[in-house]
């Protein structure tokens, strides 16, 4: 049986979704991040040296990094589901997507995230200058980042529904996450093809079910 190692508000959550859209039986153990520093816990170190979601293990296999799992996953069970053809246009756009939404698109969002908290978490007499720096960061080098990538989605998008060509595959299960928390952090929902891709992911029954094998999920 498969197991994911589940935390809250995280990457794992589209293992999940994975599944469901396979129809793959699996069990979900959750963890919860720590309330005030928002890294997961502790627990996940007897699963993986990392201590990071998502984890996945099948049978005496322990599998980490999404994009990993997500290949592992559609190899031996998806029966050519989820997947373009060897060899063809739209098979190697599924490979660099699939790639790309760790590789290149997640970078400009984490330190968003990082840039953005920082100041709080500062020293009471430092926040002034700390802020500042932040500011400055995102302005002159984060935010230009993540428009560029939002740009591209959004031409992207206007080119095919999906990422890897006119049908929906495990490419645009990896990319759910970026455009997620593009919109959540970045206004990428103000793109409307952005918005009609994100409005497509959410409205379909297998990600509503994994929602519920999930838990609670802020960025749906």
């Amino acid at each position: 049986m498969i197991v994911v190692h589940h935390l809250n508000n995280s990457r794992s959550q589209r293992v999940l979704w994975l599944l469901e859209e396979l129809g793959v039986p699996y069990e979900v153990k959750r963890y919860q991040r720590d309330a005030q520093t928002m890294l997961a816990p502790p627990e996940l170190l007897a699963v993986h040296p990392l201590g990071k979601s998502p984890v996945v293990t099948d049978g005496d296999k322990t599998l980490a990094e999404t994009g990993a799992i997500v290949e592992y996953l559609v190899e031996t069970y998806g029966q050519d589901r989820l997947v373009p053809a060897a060899g063809t246009p739209e098979r190697l756009r599924w490979t660099y997507w699939l790639h790309y939404a760790e590789g290149s698109a997640m970078t400009p969002l984490l330190l968003k995230l990082v840039f953005t908290a920082l100041p709080a978490r500062a020293p009471g007499l430092l926040k002034g200058l700390v802020k500042t720096i932040a500011a400055k960061a995102q302005s002159g080098f984060v935010d230009p980042q993540l428009k560029s990538h939002i740009d591209y989605w959004e031409a992207e998008l206007a080119k095919a529904e999906w990422f890897a060509g006119p049908d929906f595959t495990a490419a645009d299960i990896m990319m759910s996450f970026p455009l997620e928390a593009g919109a959540a952090r970045a206004g990428a929902a103000s793109r409307p093809h952005v918005k009609a891709f994100l409005d497509r992911i959410h409205a379909r029954p297998a990600y509503r079910q994994a929602l519920e094998r999930g838990g609670p999920y802020d960025y749906a």
